[in-house]
């Protein structure tokens, strides 16, 4: 009997977790991408599966972190952003940070925020809970996952190579999300598909 309701619940208790759509599979590179649905800044529901067929980039964000700030104050990551997007891609920018804790906002405070940063991705999504970020294992902000138009994940890690806060790095580092997307709309094998993220730690609840 104990061995019944062990198999029950197993089966029911992941499909309850909230912001998660079926059992819970976390995020693995070469297998398909766990789908999920957050609110956006505007309170809007967003599903990862009504973007099936094209691109998908999310991007682990937190305005209060250093490392994130080296790519928005120098607009690298606004320019990456209208450059994926124009292209066909889906750009999802999502803040795992819990309420209290550095880069989380809602309501008019985020419409401000995304506003002052200028910034241009399809989404700002609200992961409060921090479901999403723990379902995908983002460790750190930026961290960046890439989903092809067939659903799988083609690449999670870094956005380039040179962890630091200086902005003249940028224009030194290898792009990582540009280095994978120009190869995959070419159709060529991805060159990297798993590196290291750095950044600031995510703030989970």
């Amino acid at each position: 009997m104990k061995n019944t309701v062990a198999v029950i619940l197993s089966l029911i208790l992941p499909a309850a977790l909230p912001g998660i759509s079926g059992a819970v599979e976390k995020a693995s590179v070469d297998s398909p991408a766990p789908a999920f649905t957050l609110k956006d800044a505007s309170g809007v529901s967003r599903s990862l599966s009504s973007y099936a067929g094209k691109y998908v980039i999310l991007e682990w964000v937190n305005f209060g972190c250093p490392f994130v700030g080296k790519h928005y104050g120098s607009g690298s990551m606004q320019e990456l952003q209208r450059t994926m997007t124009a292209r066909g891609a889906i750009w999802l920018s999502i803040c795992s940070s819990a309420p209290g804790s550095q880069g989380y906002y809602d309501g008019e405070a985020l419409q401000a925020k995304l506003k002052e940063e200028n910034a241009s991705p399809t989404a700002y999504l609200v992961d409060a809970e921090g479901t999403v970020g723990k379902l995908y294992g983002a460790r750190t902000t930026p961290h960046m996952f890439i989903i092809d138009p067939h659903g799988v994940l083609i690449y999670e890690g870094g956005i380039d190579n040179i962890a630091s806060t200086d902005r003249d790095d940028i224009a030194k580092a290898t792009n990582y999300v540009k280095e994978v997307m120009a190869a995959a709309w070419e159709g060529k094998p991805i060159p990297v598909k798993t590196t290291r993220s750095y950044g600031c730690s995510v703030k989970y609840r």
